[in-house]
């Protein structure tokens, strides 16, 4: 029954594989598979009439390529992911920069001179004509203008404590 099936419809269904697929080689794939998947089944397809086996085999060829192409389309997404912290340093380096464009002018300069460039207090105080005390002044208040946007960026805001105040989220002593 399968060489009958083999016979009458390889040449049929490849022609219709290559007008689906556009490639002759994936067409041969598909229509192999599906005549694998067809002596698997051979006992269900001896119970169908000709018409019938016939509409079997479009049908898994059909969903043959559509499992070849999701597969193809998620081995395609999970190529383009990133290695693994590569893309950390990425965000960080833009958190940094978001966190720097929020102070002032001076200090954001004097900040990325000291601690991104390695001048020192002094040496800075010369590049500005500021004495030394005065730069690591301004240096201190940039630590804490940072420190204040970091602290309100890690608390929760007033809507989701109340949220979790409502749907009883805290613990006891919380």
């Amino acid at each position: 029954m399968i060489d009958e099936l083999y016979g009458a419809l390889c040449q049929e269904l490849t022609k219709w594989c290559v007008s689906m697929t556009g490639r002759v080689t994936l067409a041969e794939d598909l229509v192999q598979e599906a005549f694998l998947r067809a002596l698997i089944n051979a006992g269900l397809l001896e119970e169908l009439n000709p018409g019938r086996r016939r509409a079997w085999m479009y049908r898994t060829i059909k969903n043959l390529y559509i499992d070849r192409k999701r597969r193809e389309a998620f081995e395609t997404v999970v190529d383009q992911l990133p290695e693994e912290g590569q893309d950390e340093t990425q965000y960080a380096r833009i958190d940094d920069a978001l966190l720097l464009s929020l102070l002032a002018e001076d200090e954001k300069t004097l900040f990325v001179l000291r601690y991104l460039e390695g001048y020192n207090s002094a040496e800075l105080g010369k590049l500005f004509g500021l004495p030394a005390g005065t730069v690591r002044s301004k240096l201190s208040s940039a630590r804490k203008h940072l420190r204040q946007m970091l602290e309100e960026n890690d608390r929760p805001s007033k809507k989701s404590e109340r949220g979790k105040a409502r749907t009883g989220d805290y613990n006891e002593k919380g």
